[in-house]
């Protein structure tokens, strides 16, 4: 009993995902790209319930060539913010801001984490979200830790389902650092 009750906290915990299947023409993409003026970096955005500390949802941002974001089986939708399959196209730092701010709220908080990285590992990661085709709800940490895994500099990340996990062998990474935002509306 106490194992199906913990399961079922479990799945509660990760409904915060859902399925994105529809993906756009590759040229439409291309079109809607926003350069990079930053630094080279892999940032982790992980929703935590602020009463329970349960992961709700994991994205990844990836600041590469252009700025994208992964956000595997989530549901954030914005002004002049294409999706495709999983990955926002038009990710600017206002459309970050508006993203943090629409899961940050009295019963949930945002933990964003960045790390620095090459151009190479940049340029890897954002191929790897743009290939990696729908994630299943309840799979946002699952398929984030799958990719982040397979590149040079993450291969201590080990699959898991739960964002809180993911977020802890994230910050556990050289160079990262870390970024907390609170809202109470």
């Amino acid at each position: 009993m106490k194992r199906l009750f913990l399961a079922l906290v479990a799945v509660a915990a990760l409904a915060g995902c859902i399925r994105n299947p529809e993906f756009q023409p590759p040229a439409e993409m291309a079109a809607l790209a926003v350069p990079n003026r930053g630094p080279n970096e892999l940032v982790l955005y992980t929703v935590v319930n602020r009463r329970t500390g349960a992961g709700a949802h994991t994205a990844l941002g990836v600041n590469a060539s252009e700025r994208v974001l992964f956000d595997p089986a989530g549901g954030f939708k914005a002004e002049n913010v294409i999706r495709s399959g999983d990955v926002l196209y038009g990710f600017t730092p206002p459309v970050e801001k508006a993203f943090s701010s629409a899961h940050a709220r009295s019963t949930f908080l945002v933990n964003k984490v960045s790390i620095p990285v090459s151009a190479e590992v940049a340029q890897m990661a954002l191929q790897k979200v743009k290939t990696n085709g729908p994630v299943g709800s309840a799979h946002c940490a699952q398929s984030t830790s799958s990719i982040l895994q397979t590149l040079p500099g993450f291969q201590s990340i080990k699959p898991t389902y739960y964002p809180v996990q993911l977020e802890k062998q994230f910050k556990a990474v050289a160079g990262a650092r870390s970024t907390q935002i609170v809202e109470n509306d």
